[in-house]
């Protein structure tokens, strides 16, 4: 059997990875992505209010929390109903004491209990990102996503075989059976199938998930899937990837065709001044003129020649610059 030469999965982490497989055939719909803490009330979350200081224990979060208790362990953190939550000795910031606040990740360790950590989890529950596989076993893949205990993906969250050593775009999501948290590459299944409200060019995130034939599957501010299709990219683009992009329109079928171009006059202003800016730094010259090289003018400036043309155009009009058989020149002002 594999083991990660980093992190050693508890074996429980076998048996309940399959347990759910087993009574838990379906990931809970997008409806249900919150997680669900037996005998807690609202989920994972929980409000406590003493005096000035309110607790609000999120598992799969970042919280604030206050320090109760110091042991030969580690530190012991105010989880209110949650009970107290260890912060073992090598994540305790030096000078802490009972009543410091420390901001910590809370999720369960192999034996099942709740702890705190200070690393940076490369996601939060609820969220989208692209991970490595680092371990594979009996009971899944196993994903580095920056704590100590690797995050699991079960088979049946797997929506191709997964591969140690590669990749993937997953969501994390709280299991219902175990109550930890786990990831699942099936995509489709927290990702809205309703349209979504979009104006014609507003601005939204997107995170590119897979490249195909027409362009990069996205999605739209965590929620809704688009398309980016290749024409409209002018600059190198990868799995995973987040960046600022535009709805350049909702289709009848509720797709959502991106642009990374902001809206006409925006990236005109913008572009003119990249252009006005480069040719400042080459004394005021530029080869690149109404007749140059595609390739050269998206390679520079990431944008297609007839943005270009327009925008130098614009440029030329309002007395910039001049445009000569060999280029472009910066004018002197008047």
């Amino acid at each position: 059997m594999a083991t990660s030469t980093a992190h050693i999965p508890h074996q429980f982490d076998i048996i309940s990875a399959i347990l759910a497989q087993i009574f838990l055939p379906a990931t809970p719909p997008l409806a249900e992505r919150g997680p669900s803490l037996a005998g807690h009330t609202d989920a994972a979350r929980l409000w406590h209010y003493s005096d000035s200081y309110i607790t609000m224990v999120k598992i799969g979060q970042y919280n604030r929390l206050k320090v109760v208790r110091l042991s030969d362990y580690g530190v012991f953190l105010d989880g209110d109903s949650f009970g107290n939550i260890l912060l073992p000795n090598k994540f305790v910031p030096e000078g802490a004491a009972v009543g410091t606040e420390i901001e910590v990740f809370i999720y369960f360790d192999s034996n099942d209990q709740l702890i705190a950590t200070t690393q940076k989890a490369k996601a939060c529950l609820g969220e989208f990102a692209l991970l490595q596989v680092v371990d594979i076993n009996n009971a899944g893949a196993f994903m580095d996503w920056g704590l100590d205990k690797d995050l699991l993906v079960p088979y049946n969250q797997q929506k191709v075989p997964m591969e140690k050593g590669r990749h993937y775009v997953v969501y994390v999501y709280q299991d219902r059976h175990t109550e930890r948290l786990a990831a699942s590459s099936k995509l489709d299944r927290f990702v809205s199938e309703r349209p979504g409200r979009f104006r014609k060019m507003q601005e939204v995130d997107l995170m590119l998930t897979n490249n195909t034939d027409l362009g990069f599957k996205a999605i739209v501010n965590d929620s809704y899937w688009g398309i980016l299709y290749h024409n409209e990219l002018f600059k190198d683009a990868r799995v995973g990837q987040r960046m600022k992009g535009y709805v350049k329109w909702v289709r009848e079928d509720g797709g959502i065709d991106l642009t990374l171009n902001p809206p006409v006059n925006e990236a005109l202003d913008q572009l003119s001044q990249q252009v006005l800016d480069h040719l400042q730094r080459n004394n005021g010259f530029s080869p690149l003129g109404d007749k140059a090289d595609p390739e050269a003018i998206k390679r520079l400036y990431k944008v297609s020649k007839k943005m270009y043309k327009r925008t130098i155009g614009g440029l030329f009009k309002s007395g910039r610059i001049s445009i000569d058989s060999d280029g472009i020149r910066l004018k002197e002002k008047q």
